[in-house]
Formats: structure tokens, C-alpha cells, sequence
């Protein structure tokens, strides 16, 4: 038998204290983005994927995420939920079971999130919405379902009331109104219009392919309003921006859009678009965010060769959530427990929008909803342009959300 020599021993012991270092490695944590990156609800899913995967590099390059003893690096999966239910249904299925995706990122379409929304209360698994506006996405409170973006009729009532300051009392809606978020936001438009006698007086509709609008407007021409509401996915909203005024119909125009102006100029020029109203949270508004919104911005155009949507912090500030609830939670492998953090999660330093607290700070309330400000923009001279916040309830309207509950 070799006896062992100091020098033997001495090595022994070092290799004994450097164990736990060995066993230090990172470990890699799978999210999955689940949103419309082909049709047309792709103007909102494509740049939303850009910037989960934006705050997963931003935040492997700081060294991960740290809960408890170890040390997460982030991998992004994405699935194309093409905004059809079926389809988000069976790609969160896919990310869940074959996967094994505890987090789940994205979802800018009402329809297609409102389907998984429906089953995945049973999942052992965490799901942050991004853009889609439906009310009932967190009107259940689901445990485990968290939202970024106000409900459409939150900024509805908002924008109502604006009009309504502005003199309008004869309003003329046209847009997409088998959504069920845009007519949400039109309800609520409604309400707070006739409360100062002003009302609705056509409610005209267009598909999400429609291009040609012409002959809505021109009924809408015929009844003389004060102004139009325009509530759609970009390109059709854009196309009657430009046909009403092809058509000689030059009242205030006020949107519900939330495009980008590279968006909105692949259809129609910046002259048809001078003075158009986009009222609408307050999203990716560099004059009104600060910092944290020209850094956004800077590194995306950076990054991805395009100027980000005024929508796609959502998902960037979705990433950021996870990552402070996971440290709180003390480890990722409980999505139960890691959920129970994002509940009373406090609004984290590194999100981009402007959230409303709710009690405790938290940036979610009891239903599991984030709330932004609202805002008046206005198309100047070749870009948006913040010109207002409008007024928002975020405590009265939680309470609402909640009273609702089936």
C-alpha cells in the first residue's frame, strides 16, 4: 500500500475545499415565448419575441439569475401561435409536455391568450400575458396567470373622457369590432362620452385583411360626425386614416393602434398622418419614461436593426418579473412558489413602462394585473408625440375586475 505524503494530502484537502465550486455550475432555465410571429398579428408578436430575447441576453451577459445556490442562464424557445386559438393551445401544449417549460412569455393576442388562459390554472407552470387587451384574461384571477398591459377598457374610459374634453358629441367608430378587447374599449368610450350628452353614431366594421374601407367611410361621410375612433390592428386602421381624408372626411381622427410609425408609413404617408390621435396606455413614450425607456429603445434598434414597438416592453418587462420572482422564490423549480413571488412582487427597477402601484407597491394587483398610465400621442411632423396623460383609476378599476369574478 503507497502511503499518502504531505504534498498528497495537501492536494487532497485543496480538492476537497474547491468541491462546492465544481458543483457551482449554471444551470440552464428553458422560458418559452408563445405569440404570433406569422399574419397579422405579427406586428405585435415578432417585436415582443425581440425583446424577451433582448432582456434573457441582457441579463445572461450580468451573470444570470441568482436564487439561492444557483445560478440560472436563460434559453428562449418561441412558438408561432399565429393569434389563432387552436394554434396557442397546441403550442403551449408543446412547450409544456415536450418542453418542459415551467415559464411561459409573450402573448399579444387576445383570442389565441384567452384559449390557454382556459386550462392553465391545472399546469404546473407560470404564464405572463404581454399585449392582448381582452378584460377577462386576468378578469378570473388566476393564480397563476399575470398581465403586463391594462385591459382595453381601462384606457377606453380613459380616452372617452378625452374626447369628450375635446368637444367631440358625435362620434363615429369604425374598426375591428368582432375583438372582443376593441369593443370592450369601445364600450367604455361610450359610457363616458354620453355622460356629457355626446353619443355614438355608427359603429361600422372591418376585417383584419380589409384594405379597401371606403365603403364604411362613406357611410360614416354622410352622417357628419365631429369625429371618427378608429380601433384595429395597424395596417387597416392605417388604410382609413388615408381614405378618410381621400375621401374628403376631415374631422379629428383618434385611434386605438398602438403601431410604430415604420409601421403605419408602409401604408400611408407622414402628411396623411399629421394630427391622427393614438390613445392608448402609455407604453414605449421615451419623453415620458425616462432612462429606462431610451436604453430600451437604443439597444433594440441596436440589436434588431428597427425601432421597437411602442407595445414590446411588455414582454422585455415580463422577463424582468421572472427574473426578481425566481430570486425572491430562492429557486425556479417551483413554479407554484415562484407565482406566489410575482404576486407581491414590487414594480422591478429594471421595467421599462410606467406601472400604477397597486397595495403594497406590488406592480400586480389581487386579479393578477399590472396597470400602465394612460396617454394622448399625436402624430407630429413624421412621429408619435406625447402630448397628455389622461386620467386612470387603477384601484377603482381592480375592484371592478375583481366584482366581476364568475
Amino acid at each position: 500500500m503507497k502511503l499518502k505524503t504531505p504534498l498528497t494530502l495537501a492536494a487532497l484537502a485543496l480538492s476537497a475545499a474547491l468541491m462546492p465550486f465544481a458543483h457551482a455550475a449554471d444551470e440552464v432555465l428553458v422560458i418559452g415565448v408563445n405569440d404570433a410571429l406569422t399574419g397579422g398579428g405579427a406586428v405585435y408578436g415578432l417585436p415582443q419575441a425581440n425583446a424577451v430575447q433582448m432582456a434573457a441576453d441582457e441579463i445572461n451577459a450580468a451573470g444570470g439569475i441568482k436564487a439561492g445556490s444557483i445560478n440560472y442562464k436563460l434559453k428562449v424557445i418561441t412558438s408561432d401561435d399565429k393569434a389563432n386559438p387552436t394554434e396557442a393551445t397546441n403550442s403551449v401544449r408543446k412547450l409544456i409536455d415536450r418542453d418542459n417549460v415551467k415559464y411561459l412569455l409573450g402573448f399579444c393576442c387576445s383570442g389565441s391568450t384567452s384559449a390557454v388562459a382556459s386550462f392553465i390554472a391545472k399546469e404546473d407552470a407560470v404564464m405572463l400575458v404581454g399585449n392582448a387587451a381582452e378584460r377577462a384574461i386576468t378578469a378570473q384571477g388566476i393564480a397563476n396567470v399575470f398581465r403586463t398591459r391594462p385591459p382595453a377598457d381601462f384606457t377606453g374610459a380613459a380616452a372617452g373622457t378625452f374626447v369628450a374634453q375635446r368637444g367631440a358629441r358625435n362620434v363615429a367608430v369604425i374598426g375591428a369590432l368582432e375583438v372582443g378587447f376593441y369593443t370592450q374599449y369601445v364600450d367604455a368610450f361610450e359610457k363616458e362620452l354620453n355622460k356629457v350628452g355626446g353619443k355614438i353614431v355608427a359603429k361600422e366594421a372591418f376585417g383584419l385583411r380589409d384594405r379597401d374601407m371606403t365603403p364604411q367611410l362613406t357611410k360614416i361621410r354622410g352622417l357628419k360626425p365631429d369625429a371618427i375612433l378608429v380601433v384595429g390592428y395597424v395596417e387597416p386602421a392605417a388604410f382609413v386614416y388615408r381614405q378618410a381624408l381621400e375621401l374628403g372626411l376631415n374631422v379629428p381622427r383618434y385611434g386605438f393602434t398602438s403601431g410604430s410609425e415604420e409601421q403605419f408609413l408602409k401604408v400611408v404617408t407622414s402628411a396623411q398622418m399629421e394630427g391622427v390621435w393614438d390613445l392608448r396606455p402609455t407604453e414605449l413614450t421615451i419623453e415620458a419614461l425616462g432612462p429606462q425607456a431610451k436604453a430600451y429603445d437604443a439597444n433594440y434598434r441596436k440589436k434588431f436593426n428597427q425601432s421597437p414597438t411602442p407595445s414590446s416592453p411588455y414582454a422585455y418587462d415580463q422577463v424582468y418579473v421572472l427574473k426578481n420572482a425566481i430570486e425572491r422564490a430562492g429557486s425556479a423549480k417551483d413554479a407554484k412558489k415562484v407565482a406566489d413571488a410575482v404576486r407581491t412582487l414590487p414594480i422591478p427597477k429594471e421595467a421599462v413602462m410606467k406601472y400604477m402601484p397597486n397595495d403594497g407597491g406590488a406592480i400586480f394587483d389581487q386579479n393578477g394585473q399590472a396597470y400602465t398610465s394612460n396617454g394622448a400621442f399625436q402624430w407630429q411632423k413624421g412621429k408619435w408625440v406625447f402630448v397628455a396623460e389622461l386620467p386612470s383609476d387603477n384601484k377603482t378599476y381592480s375592484q371592478f375586475l375583481r366584482s366581476i369574478r364568475k
